[in-house]
């Protein structure tokens, strides 16, 4: 297993943002050719929702860079308190942005979409699910991925928890700001594969 910051972060400029001019990232993530982003989708207390954009973001990020974008591009220590809603929403896509540009054309997505909480896994006693699992679903491209499952949690009967949470938090902020840099489309084509 490695560590991406282990030893030391790296700056990336991110080309085109709103509220970040660099990203700080673990400095052993160009040992990669290739990367794939396994995401558990599920409901987040900051973001809405989390997946391969928050992973793309918060995931690849240092601790520095964690709180760089938690706080939209104003600390690298105490990103977490008093931060502007928004301005986190459209760093973590700033964020994301900076490692599609990294390795165009090198990354899957993958999101599981099983256990699904209003909270993230990053959390000591995360809420119980409330949904039940819907499935796995792939793309190369992280904002259409993402797009889809959270269009399969608004079109699921037990899906109002997880609807009601994404909407508190403006979490398609991320989603809109993430296609219009470029990193992807929100419109997919969804092919189900029976196994």
């Amino acid at each position: 297993m490695v560590i991406l910051d282990e030893r030391a972060d790296i700056s990336i400029p991110v080309i085109g943002g709103k509220h970040l001019r660099e990203n700080f990232v673990g400095a052993r993530i160009n040992e990669f050719d290739f990367h794939i982003v396994l995401s558990h989708f599920k409901g987040h207390p900051s973001g809405g929702f989390g997946g391969a954009i928050k992973n793309l973001s918060i995931g690849y990020a240092s601790a520095a860079g964690k709180s760089w974008i938690h706080s939209g591009g104003t600390s690298k220590t105490t990103g977490w308190r008093g931060r502007d809603q928004n301005a986190f929403l459209e760093s973590m896509a700033e964020a994301a942005k900076t490692i599609v540009d990294l390795f165009p054309g090198k990354i899957l997505y993958i999101n599981v979409m099983n256990h699904l909480s209003v909270d993230c896994d990053c959390l000591s006693r995360p809420a119980p699910p409330t949904m039940a699992d819907i499935g796995v679903l792939a793309s190369l491209d992280p904002v259409a991925l993402d797009q889809a499952c959270v269009d399969l949690v608004y079109a699921a009967r037990d899906g109002r928890d997880l609807v009601q949470r994404i909407e508190s938090r403006n979490g398609f902020l991320t989603l809109e700001h993430a296609e219009n840099l470029g990193i992807g489309t929100r419109a997919y084509q969804l092919v189900m594969i029976d196994g």
